[in-house]
């Protein structure tokens, strides 16, 4: 199957629903995910056997609020090109200074990409998720990507998270099965969850959007009714970076069945509109010495400053790709679009700069999982479309208000801005968990796993 442009998408998509469309609503546990199929019963009663799925396909071919099954397989001619294009990349001279002061090291990322070109297997990436029920749906006028993995554990609790850019989907593999089965874990089976795991528009194997409006408020509401589509009426949400807005809007619309939200970062919270009689986020204070390039007020708690000096050296070193892509996505698209050694370069600048491995990301994630992640954007060619969420953001801005809901924040050390409790408190009023991790950055399910998940267990525990 062939995924890079959304017409032969669709097509696909169309022929693939007759495989079986009412598996998506079957109890798919991680377990079945990965077994051999051969050893699967024909017929149960919760499953419906292969020729009655397909006869349920057939029927609903036509009906847009269909649930399909979505398989990935790149033609060998793409994965060809794609390390002709690294083989033929004319590179710039290295640097002129001897640390990562005007960007990625040359060093570095030829290194990375040599690899990438000469020893990276995508198939081995493509068969972890072959292996995961994966499922695509059209909301709002738009295909939406998810994999769908039900828990074998009664009364588990439905579970949406939500990505960030420059990561994806593929963030939260890891921590699948520890949290949709938690005994093989060392965990408890009362604290397991189906979870949902979707990609956002213009991301991995979701459509790109050919209109502007795709905000952050705009995909909380898709949220919602994917929720609601796939038969949850209680479930709670978690996101970090453009998933913690996410998340955050998904609080402030507060739905009916929305129990309580999880975020790792305050993303949301900062960027909530300013009401009458709300309280903001940041003290104001702060706020006013980081806006007029300020020392930081006195009277600041410890992990306050910590939080002070992260929103200051973002602003001043750390905000130039936020920047571009709020303003000009469409133009650095091209470049990210065209050459794979530049995509790279941008996207392993940020694995070096938001992980909590002193710049050398590799301590934590592999170049195997950091090189999924890029080639899953070169293959949907989505650099431009997901960097267009930084411009949306800025030109339609979320609706104001507060998340009165439960709200519960883990705060890891090597996260951009690491979130201070009293900061959390101000942000959420009804905070009902909070807790600070000893390690882990901005992409905490992907580097942290074993520590995300507990703190997912630990954060809803109380409303389940």
């Amino acid at each position: 199957m062939k995924v890079p442009d959304d017409k032969s998408r669709r097509g696909f998509l169309r022929a693939s629903s007759m495989l079986g469309m009412a598996v998506a609503f079957s109890p798919v546990t991680i377990a079945e995910a990965f077994a051999d199929p051969k050893s699967k019963n024909a017929s149960t009663e919760g499953n419906m056997s292969e020729s009655s799925g397909a006869k349920r396909a057939s029927e609903q071919t036509g009906d847009k609020n269909a649930i399909r099954p979505f398989h990935v397989n790149f033609p060998e001619a793409d994965l060809a090109d794609l390390r002709r294009r690294i083989k033929s990349t004319r590179w710039p001279e290295r640097e002129t200074v001897t640390d990562a002061s005007q960007g990625l090291q040359l060093a570095t990322i030829r290194a990375l990409t040599h690899y990438w070109g000469t020893e990276y297997d995508w198939r081995k990436c493509e068969a972890k998720l072959e292996a995961l029920p994966n499922f695509i749906t059209e909301i709002d006028g738009l295909d939406i990507h998810f994999i769908h993995v039900r828990s074998p554990h009664a009364n588990a609790l439905p579970l949406i998270m939500t990505h960030g850019w420059p990561g994806s989907f593929l963030e939260f593999i890891k921590v699948i099965g520890p949290l949709s089965d938690p005994e093989p874990h060392g965990a408890r089976a009362e604290d397991a969850f189906d979870l949902v795991v979707p990609s956002m528009p213009g991301f991995g194997f979701s459509a790109r959007p050919q209109a502007a409006g795709w905000n952050p408020e705009r995909i909380a509401g898709a949220w919602i009714e994917l929720m609601r589509r796939l038969g949850y009426r209680r479930y709670v949400s978690q996101g970090g970076d453009w998933g913690a807005l996410v998340t955050d809007v998904m609080g402030r619309q507060a739905p009916k069945g929305l129990l309580g939200i999880h975020v790792t970062t305050l993303l949301g919270a900062i960027e909530r509109p300013a009401t009458p009689n709300m309280q903001t986020a940041v003290p104001p204070e702060v706020a006013k010495a980081l806006k007029n390039g300020e020392p930081a007020p006195a009277g600041l708690s410890a992990e306050e400053m910590i939080a002070y000096e992260g929103a200051k050296n973002f602003a001043t070193i750390g905000s130039g790709f936020r920047a571009i892509q709020g303003t000009r996505p469409q133009t650095i698209g091209y470049s990210l679009a065209d050459t794979p050694a530049g995509l790279a370069a941008w996207f392993y600048e940020k694995f070096a700069a938001w992980t909590d491995t002193d710049g050398e990301p590799e301590r934590e994630l592999t170049k195997d999982e950091m090189l999924d992640d890029i080639t899953l954007y070169w293959l949907t060619n989505t650099a431009a479309s997901s960097a267009r969420i930084y411009w949306e953001d800025n030109a339609h801005k979320t609706k104001g208000g507060e998340v009165l809901i439960p709200a519960a924040v883990s705060r890891f050390p090597r996260e951009i801005i690491p979130v201070p409790r009293r900061w959390a408190e101000r942000a959420y009023p009804n905070l009902v968990y909070y807790n600070e991790l000893k390690k882990g950055g901005h992409f905490a399910a992907w580097e942290q796993p074993e520590l995300f998940a507990g703190e997912m267990r630990a954060a809803f525990r109380s409303l389940r």
